[in-house]
């Protein structure tokens, strides 16, 4: 992940800015469970497409002009529009969410495959700098990376194990909410999502990405989302609204706190 934050901080700092990769990318996640070699491909021209397309319907036209100038945002939407014409695929292999982690993603994994890592010296990442730690576009000074700890809260399940998950929390909250809840229609779309990007045997990785260096130890530690949005849907199962309630509550209070940070200075 690091490689990839790294890639993205030398497009932004070239001039002009590159809203995505000029190519796609040839890296992917690698991930070996027995005899079997899982690849993840990160898609980055993909995903920075998808999230430019984002920033563009979600941000007013005078910040959005803060971020990339109006010649580049018009060249980036005439290649993905080419791009769409030509293959018709738009769903990414890798979700992505900024500020929060959407509380449906919760839904695919057990409490029992969380996995927290603190404090634990991780191995130092050089990216590419030709230019003696400069950015290889514009040749921007850049600050020399230094060795930090790891510090990581992932879940990681078998997506075999994720889809009767899913199925019977669609299920569940279909029976319980309103047929426009945007609960339930994040839970639809994601469903969708699952059965036509992972095979059976694939594995789905739930990763809170930057989100641990906004979160003390204490708050990472007491983060039990996963366990909370199965217990409220077993007590919509049980018929205990006040289960339900109880722990909307405790969701709403963890992520609201985090989402705020968003308008800090």
């Amino acid at each position: 992940m690091a490689a990839e934050h790294a890639e993205s901080l030398h497009r932004l700092l070239s001039k002009p800015p590159l809203a995505a990769p000029l190519a796609e990318s040839s890296d992917a996640y690698i991930h070996r469970v027995g005899d079997e070699l899982l690849v993840c491909p990160w898609q980055t021209r993909l995903r920075s497409w998808l999230a430019f397309s984002t920033l563009q319907a979600t941000t007013s036209r005078r910040l959005f002009q803060s971020f990339l100038p109006d010649l580049v945002a018009q060249e980036t939407q005439r290649d993905f529009e080419r791009w769409q014409s030509r293959t018709g695929r738009t769903r990414p292999q890798i979700l992505t969410s900024t500020w929060e982690v959407p509380l449906p993603w919760f839904v695919l994994f057990d409490a029992a495959e969380r996995h927290l890592v603190l404090d634990q010296a991780g191995e130092e990442y050089r990216p590419p700098a030709p230019h003696g730690g400069a950015c290889p576009q514009c040749a921007t000074s850049l600050p020399a990376f230094q060795q930090t700890p790891v510090r990581a809260l992932l879940y990681l399940t078998r997506a075999a194990d994720a889809l009767p998950r899913l199925v019977r929390a669609v299920r569940l909250v279909s029976g319980y909410s309103p047929a426009s809840s945007s609960f339930l229609y994040a839970l639809e779309r994601l469903e969708e999502w699952v059965s036509a990007v992972a095979h059976p045997r694939a594995l789905l990785e739930l990763d809170y990405g930057g989100l641990v260096l906004l979160m003390d130890d204490a708050t990472l530690r007491s983060d039990q989302s996963v366990a909370e949005v199965h217990t409220a849907l077993t007590a919509i199962e049980q018929d205990r609204p006040e289960l339900v309630a109880a722990m909307r509550l405790r969701l709403r209070t963890r992520w609201n706190a985090i989402r705020a940070l968003r308008h800090a200075n």
